[in-house]
């Protein structure tokens, strides 16, 4: 049985399809069509597929920053 304190401490995993890697960055993006300015989304990536996600988001102009990831 699983609670949402025990679900808070699993350690996240890379957003990127099919990876189930541990993530080591946070990368932060901002779809402006979609979303208010100060409003944040952020994708869990492993050091493998850090830069392909920031690039995917870069070419579409929805990259706000990397960071490393905080539990």
């Amino acid at each position: 049985m699983s609670d949402a304190s025990s679900a808070a401490r699993e350690p996240a995993t890379c957003s990127a399809k099919g990876c189930r890697a541990t993530a080591e960055y946070a990368v932060v993006w901002n779809n402006p069509k979609v979303h208010t300015p100060e409003r944040e989304k952020v994708w869990a990536a492993c050091g493998e597929h850090r830069q392909f996600l920031a690039d995917f988001l870069e070419i579409r102009g929805f990259l706000l920053r990397v960071d490393p990831w905080t539990a």
